[in-house]
Order: structure tokens, then C-alpha cells, then sequence
């Protein structure tokens, strides 16, 4: 695998403000010199996680999540190495070096993303010279800039179109048929997997085709929507269709409204409701409950009204209700009985799907009418049965003041409050511990700890000192991981604290390296600079001792040369002066 070059990431770091790019997904709030937030990583009730804009990077005090800009987005954003490093250096102007793309993709890879790249292109090309399937995106109300936006194309009504156009040899159909675009029958014959149908590509998070869907011209054909097969780049339940356009047209989100087909997405999105996303062919899975609120803080949920729409709607809430922080919201907007969001928009229009959006059911609301459902109300037994149905539910949502006002409501729907239990086997806090104990205070540390400590709070104070290292030889852990540091700090002067970081995460060492940056160290850089003087003095004082002991064992064993003696001599006096 191609590895970036360290002076690559050093400059992307040197350039990229984490607190903005934490920012764009988790609200910060400033206290003092740093910025915190509740943690996006674990369920807390108070702020534990912070940003430090001098550090440039972030810890999180109650689950010990720590890291730069680099890591937050592979944590947040569940984004690999190389595609976090490519977001970041878009955000600043920055080109990842193309060998190092190219290496950091194998070749199987690579040829797939190229195959789906082409077939987008050939069915493209196909629309162009389909006046049938042109007339029906007309009679859509599509216009150009819509089918252009979302790339839509067409497969032709033919058994080997697209594997006559790519699949010229073996190596090709084999390609062709690793991306899902080809189907074998029970004779051995290999042909197109979709015939006669509007193409919809399907974007990964970088805008890279994975995946394709397609839906029938005429609709008495079957099935509706044919997706591809799950292969090494598209798992469905990992994936919204629209995704990527969404995130091209907004900086940030305002919402996401979840749909079921393609052709709803584009619709909402040519009449102005441009944030509508679809589940490919399956149930809101966790994953897709994961991505929605990461990219935005209210999300609706929009079903048919019929018994399939509300099972829908039951399984979006399961996969929901775990991932329900504070500052999240979830809707539910049932279409009237013969309407899609495709007919809806066009008859109401934008400001209508909006009114309609403004109206949409709480979770909260869908949640308990559901669980209610069939149980009498109006009797004991049917409120405790109520209140057994729902506590395992209620017990999935996060801490926070979301999980209180549901229990605080199925207390006054059932009588019987979900956390009484809970608050009256909860421990007492001991008087004797601190009720808020200072965050990031320092522990007492080795002269050699209290070095690295001091170059993570300020890694600019390296420049004082001066090479050779006296005490490189000095026979104490973490003296080689402090002459590894200096040698960077030396190559790299201007790195921040984050950037040491990086250089370290990988490393057993890089866990105690985040824990000594995290600490606020009293004084200032002034203090700082006579505290890393002093402390280097008694380093090079240690590694004279050390030294005077190996030369005095020597003498004792009779094996000190003229030379060794020399320097035993030097040492003494240089001791005694």
C-alpha cells in the first residue's frame, strides 16, 4: 500500500482548523482557551469532550477518544485513512499526490470502480438515443439539469448491450460480472443484468460510482426497482441513494427525508426539495440510521400510510431510538392512500410537501400510539402491559433529556415511570470524592515524562535546545521515544501538538503520548521554556552518574584502558567543579 508522505500530512494538518471541521458536525461550545461538546462517541449527559485550537487535536475526557482532524473524520464520518485525508485536503486546496491514490487502491479495486465508471457512461450515452425513454422522463417532469445532477441513463431492451460494448474478452466480462451487472441462467449463459430500464448510479461517499439501480419504464413490468448485488464495493444497508448530490448542494444539511424509490428523490429534488434520500430496496438498518444523523440533526421518515408503510416506519424506529441524542429529531409523515412523494410534489408543490413536513408525527408520538396499539388504557392490566412493551425500547436511547421525556411519558400513560427503579438503585456518590475533579490535571511524573510533556504543550520549545543530546545515552524509559521526538521536532520545526501526534498514532507509545498532551500545564511559554532548561540539565546530570557508575565498574574489574581512565578524570572534576 502506497503510504502518504510525512510532509504531505504534516502540511494538511498545518492548514486544516479542527475546530472547524468538528464543528460542521458537532456543536462546540468555548470554555476558556479550548471548545467542548457532549462526546459524538460515547452517551454522556455533560460535556467531557474537548478541542483544543493551539493542539489542534481533540480528547475525550470519559471514553478516552482522542486524535486529530485526520482520525476524528475516520471516527466520525467512518471514513478510511486515505478518504479522510482526500476530504481534508479539499477543504483547504490541497491534491493528494496521485501515486499515492493509485497505490493505496489495489488493482481488483480500481478496475471495479473503473467498469462502473464506463457502464454509467454507456448508459448515458443510451438515453441520449432512447426517444422512449427520454419521453418518459419528460412526462416526469424532469428536465435536463435533473437527469445531468443525478446522472441518470438508460439500459436498452437487449440481452447483451452493455456486455457487447465492455465485455470484449474474458478479463472484461469478469470484471463487468464482479461489479453486478451481469446474470448467468441455469444454461451457462452470461447476459445484461438490466434490460429496458431507467438507470440510476449510486454514489459512494467520495462521488465514485459502487452501484447501480434501475427502475421500469412501463409499469406493469416487474420487479419496479432492480438494484445490483451486494459486491466488494455496495452493501446496500451501508448506502443512501441521493446521498452525495445532498452533500454537493449543502455545506450543511438542514434535513434528510428518507423515501423509498429513485425516482422520488429526483422528483423532490426538481421541484426544490432537494435533501430527499432512499434506502436501497431494504429496511432502515442501523447503518443507514448512523449515516442519516450524521450528516443532519432532523430526519423524516416518509411511508406510504398503509399496513406495509407503518411496518416500515416500526422498523426505521428500531433502528433509530438507539442513536437518539439530544439535539436529534426524528419524523414520520404518512402519505395519503394512492400518493407517492413524486405524485404529492407535483400537485402541492414545494411549499406544500413543507406544510406537509411541518406537520409530520414525532417519533415520540408514532412510538407509543404503536406500542399502545390493541392495549385497553382504560385498566391496570393494560397500562402495566404498556409499560413492560415499551422500557426495553426506552432503555436503548442514549442519556440525555430525550430518554427522561420518554420515560417521564410513558408515566403518564402507564403510572409506572421507567426510571424509578433505576434512580433508586443508583449509588450515592461518596462524600469524600471530589464531585468534579479538575479535568487534565497533572500527575506526578519522571524528569523524563515531564519533558514530553512540556514539547506537547508547546512543541516550538524544542528549538532551545541545542545538538548534540547529552543525555541520548541515558539509560531510562522513554529516553529513545523523547530522542525520536526531538529528531522530529528538529526535521519538522513548526509542527503542532496534534501533528506529533499523528506522527506517534499508530505507535504502543501513541495512548501515553495523548494522555500527556491532554494536560494543562500551569505557566505560560516563558515558564515552560526555564522548566524544559532545568529538567535537560538534570538529564545530563543523571547521564554523568551514569556514566561515572560504568567507569568505576570498569575499574573495579580492571578493564579501564588510558583513554576510559582519561575520562574518568574529566568526569570527577567536572563533578566536583
Amino acid at each position: 500500500m502506497g503510504r502518504i508522505p510525512d510532509q504531505f500530512i504534516d502540511d494538511l494538518l498545518a492548514r486544516t482548523d479542527i475546530v472547524e471541521v468538528i464543528e460542521s458536525r458537532v456543536p462546540l461550545k468555548r470554555a476558556g482557551r479550548e471548545f467542548q461538546a457532549r462526546c459524538p462517541f460515547h452517551d454522556e449527559r455533560s460535556p467531557s469532550f474537548t478541542v483544543s485550537p493551539t493542539k489542534q487535536f481533540y480528547h475525550c475526557f470519559g471514553c478516552g477518544a482522542h486524535g486529530t482532524a485526520i482520525s476524528f473524520l475516520m471516527n466520525y464520518d467512518r471514513l478510511e485513512f486515505l478518504d479522510a485525508i482526500e476530504d481534508l485536503a479539499r477543504r483547504v486546496g490541497m491534491e493528494v499526490p496521485r501515486d499515492t491514490r493509485a497505490r493505496n487502491e489495489d488493482d481488483q479495486t480500481r478496475e471495479l470502480y473503473d467498469v462502473l465508471d464506463r457502464a454509467a457512461g454507456f448508459f448515458r450515452q443510451q438515453l441520449r438515443g432512447s426517444q422512449r425513454a427520454r419521453d418518459y422522463l419528460r412526462q416526469r417532469g424532469l428536465d435536463e439539469s435533473m437527469v445531468e445532477r443525478y446522472a441518470i441513463g438508460y439500459a436498452p431492451d437487449g440481452w447483451e448491450g452493455l456486455k457487447s460494448a465492455l465485455g470484449t474478452d474474458g478479463q472484461a466480462i469478469h470484471r463487468l460480472d464482479a461489479a453486478g451487472l451481469l446474470s448467468k441462467n441455469d444454461g451457462g449463459r452470461v447476459y445484461d443484468k438490466f434490460r429496458d430500464r431507467l438507470m440510476f448510479p449510486i454514489h459512494d461517499r467520495r462521488g465514485r460510482v459502487i452501484a447501480f439501480g434501475g427502475r421500469v419504464i412501463d409499469n406493469d413490468d416487474s420487479p419496479k426497482y432492480l438494484n445490483s448485488p451486494e459486491t466488494r464495493l455496495f452493501h446496500k444497508g451501508r448506502e443512501l441513494y441521493g446521498l452525495w448530490q445532498v452533500k454537493q448542494a449543502h455545506a450543511k444539511i438542514p434535513r434528510l427525508i428518507v423515501v423509498e424509490g429513485y425516482m422520488d428523490v429526483v422528483a423532490l429534488a426538481q421541484f426544490g426539495v432537494d435533501t430527499a434520500v432512499a434506502t436501497l430496496g431494504t429496511a432502515t438498518t442501523p447503518d443507514h440510521a448512523e449515516l442519516l444523523f450524521r450528516n443532519a440533526a432532523d430526519v423524516y421518515f416518509c411511508f406510504d400510510g398503509d399496513k406495509a408503510g407503518r411496518k416500515a416506519a416500526w422498523r426505521a424506529v428500531e433502528s433509530v431510538m438507539p442513536r437518539m441524542r439530544d439535539g436529534r429529531q426524528a419524523f414520520f409523515l404518512f402519505l395519503p392512500e394512492g400518493d407517492d412523494p413524486d405524485t404529492l410534489v407535483r400537485r402541492e408543490g414545494e411549499a406544500g410537501f413543507d406544510q406537509r413536513l411541518q406537520a409530520a408525527m414525532p417519533l415520540s408520538q408514532f412510538f407509543f400510539e404503536q406500542m399502545a396499539d390493541g392495549i385497553r388504557l382504560d385498566t391496570l392490566d393494560g397500562r402495566a402491559r404498556l409499560a413492560e412493551r415499551c422500557k426495553p425500547m426506552l432503555a436503548q436511547i442514549p442519556d440525555g433529556a430525550f430518554r427522561d421525556l420518554m420515560q417521564q411519558r410513558l408515566g403518564e400513560l402507564s403510572g409506572v415511570s421507567a426510571n424509578v427503579a433505576s434512580a433508586a438503585a443508583a449509588p450515592k456518590p461518596s462524600r469524600s470524592a471530589p464531585s468534579n475533579p479538575r479535568r487534565g490535571a497533572a500527575p506526578k511524573r519522571s524528569l523524563v515524562r515531564s519533558v514530553v510533556a512540556l514539547l506537547l504543550q508547546q512543541p516550538s520549545l524544542a528549538a532551545d535546545l541545542s545538538e548534540p543530546h547529552g543525555f541520548a545515552s541515558l539509560q531510562l524509559p522513554g529516553v529513545p521515544l523523547l530522542m525520536e521526538m526531538l529528531e522530529l521536532l528538529a526535521a519538522r520545526p513548526g509542527l503542532t501538538t496534534g501533528a506529533v501526534l499523528e506522527h506517534f498514532a499508530a505507535r504502543d507509545e501513541g495512548s501515553a503520548l495523548n494522555k500527556l498532551a491532554v494536560l494543562n500545564l500551569p505557566g505560560d511559554v516563558d515558564m515552560w521554556r526555564e522548566e524544559l532548561a532545568d529538567a535537560i540539565r538534570q538529564l545530563e546530570q543523571q547521564t554523568v552518574a551514569q556514566r561515572l557508575d560504568e567507569l568505576r565498574a570498569a575499574q573495579a574489574a580492571g578493564q579501564l584502558d588510558e583513554a576510559m581512565k582519561a575520562e574518568l578524570r574529566d568526569l570527577l572534576a567536572r563533578r566536583a567543579g
